[in-house]
């Protein structure tokens, strides 16, 4: 049995609870409010809702490049760049991309990964030793849903994806997809596809949220790597009206993944609360897909992040919620706890 002491951000609500989280085999047993002299804060560890960690062979590689010749399948700089890198090189870097992640706070991540089958492996290959959880979306066809997750599609405008969304189907596995990032024209044919998870969303207007809305599918937004290729602003408040909406940094190459900094850059640009964005940095992205995890209760895994509340940055913050949110950053992290 293990405590982990501190003031608790604890539940769906992130209600500040002084006191400790017991752990026992790796579970939440209890949230207890107790006197403690810890000055620690205590938070789910992050999930992040959306990567593409292959790419952690060219970062800053597609600086001053937009949306297609960055990022854009089949022949843009990321996909030369992954294809030139041999497997000892994709592998250790994207190695070294799941450590910074883990010890910046993140439990599990969401990454929609290249080259099929051989591409999941290599991603499987990388987290060995760690204790970060990727739930993969693999690509290419149904054939890799052998060794993956689920099925991470690119676009519903880069290629008739209805018969691999039925083997996916046939298989009980998530189907996820990017839409309206570059523009709206292939949101309602994601739509159409009946998808667990849509990515983006930038463009989204009304007639497409409601359609959402009835399919009850969560949405992972990125809105710095947005900015950086400058595709635009996801409309994150009106998209919250419609749906869950989990926050993720997308390409290694254009930003690190670190949940810090995509909370902080969310709160300070959006209309919305440092709770709604902590929640879409924990609570949205593990139910996305049904990881346990993202939520300090009783009978959840015990997957913590702990700061240092006392730090010389966050000493003397007067709402913690709001201190993780807008001001944390990885040098305040104390400890993380990945049963």
């Amino acid at each position: 049995m293990e405590h982990v002491e501190g003031t608790i951000l604890a539940g769906r609500s992130f209600e500040p609870v002084r006191g400790r989280v017991v752990v026992e085999e790796g579970r939440i047993a209890a949230v207890e409010e107790t006197e403690t002299a810890s000055t620690s804060i205590v938070l789910p560890a992050f999930v992040n809702a959306h990567t593409h960690v292959g790419d952690s062979v060219a970062k800053e590689g597609a600086v001053g490049l937009g949306l297609e010749d960055a990022v854009a399948p089949p022949d843009s700089l990321k996909h030369r760049r992954l294809t030139d890198a041999d497997h000892e090189t994709l592998v250790g870097e994207m190695h070294r991309t799941f450590r910074y992640m883990e010890r910046t706070g993140t439990a599990a991540f969401l990454d929609f990964r290249e080259f099929g089958v051989e591409g999941t492996r290599a991603l499987r290959e990388a987290a060995e030793g760690l204790d970060i959880e990727p739930f993969v979306f693999g690509s290419d066809d149904a054939a890799v849903l052998d060794v993956a997750d689920g099925f991470g599609a690119s676009g519903a405008n880069d290629a008739d994806f209805s018969a691999l969304r039925a083997a996916v189907a046939e298989r009980d596995r998530p189907f996820a997809i990017h839409a309206g990032e570059p523009d709206a024209t292939d949101i309602h044919p994601a739509l159409d596809l009946d998808p667990d998870l849509l990515v983006h969303m930038v463009h989204a207007e009304a007639e497409h949220l409601e359609r959402v809305a009835e399919q009850a599918v969560p949405i992972a937004v990125c809105p710095r790597a947005n900015l950086v290729l400058g595709v635009g602003r996801p409309p994150i408040e009106t998209l919250l009206e419609y749906t869950d909406v989990a926050l993720g940094t997308d390409n290694v190459m254009l930003n690190s993944p670190s949940m810090f900094r995509e909370m902080a850059y969310t709160a300070k640009t959006f209309d919305v609360s440092a709770t709604e964005v902590l929640r879409m940095a924990t609570t949205a992205g593990a139910e996305a897909v049904g990881l346990d995890c993202g939520v300090v209760e009783p009978g959840r895994r015990a997957a913590l992040l702990v700061l240092d509340g006392d730090s010389d940055n966050l000493s003397a913050v007067a709402d913690p919620v709001e201190g993780v949110v807008r001001r944390a950053s990885a040098l305040d992290v104390e400890r993380v706890v990945l049963p």
